[in-house]
């Protein structure tokens, strides 16, 4: 279409300078010689509607487009006035379209700084789920969606919901054994005075 409407504007160009030269009154003439020519076309076509092509009707578009509603009402043209302001509004649609579509679909991607602090966040916290990360991230005034944290889990290879086992009792102790040790000693100490 492009190729098309570059031949059109190319061509009309032309036609333009051939026109200079020409006086008033055989501009005129060419003008009622061509309104002739439209009104044996439409004659000839009955009901028929001439069918012109994306490119012809942008360039008619473009080259009328100036011109106020009034003096393009008075024109002999082979399509109604309002059709051409219509081609002329999809048009400046379809290049508005062009211009504001975006240079990639979907949503932007993820901050990088981000990603590392989820990432860091799941390391030291390997017990902690997407859901569990996103909520500390909410507290650290990162907002991002619990479905984002879970893609950064899932592209580094981390389990989103890890299984989480239920500790028993040894578990626990074990973990807490330096705790337990110094206040067993603490009340071993407390006993000691109770006893003097």
């Amino acid at each position: 279409m492009l190729l098309r409407l570059a031949y059109l504007g190319v061509t009309n160009a032309f036609a333009m300078l051939c026109l200079l030269p020409m006086s008033g009154r055989d501009k005129d003439i060419e003008i009622l010689a061509l309104r002739h020519q439209i009104t044996v076309l439409e004659r000839q076509l009955g009901q028929e509607r001439v069918r012109f092509s994306p490119a012809e009707r942008a360039f008619l578009a473009a080259l009328l487009h100036r011109l106020p509603r009034k003096v393009l009402r008075s024109l002999r043209l082979l399509v109604r006035p309002d059709t051409v302001l219509r081609w002329h509004r999809d048009l400046i649609a379809r290049r508005h379209a062009s211009v504001s579509k975006p240079k990639r679909p979907g949503r932007p991607r993820t901050v990088r700084s981000i990603q590392a602090l989820v990432l860091r966040l799941a390391e030291e916290n390997p017990s902690w789920g997407y859901r569990r990360l996103h909520g500390e991230l909410l507290v650290l005034g990162v907002k991002v969606a619990a479905s984002t944290v879970w893609e950064i889990l899932q592209a580094a290879g981390i389990d989103p919901a890890p299984e989480r086992n239920s500790s028993t009792w040894a578990d626990f102790l074990r973990s807490k054994a330096d705790a337990l040790l110094a206040g067993l000693a603490w009340l071993a100490g407390l006993g000691a005075r109770w006893i003097d």
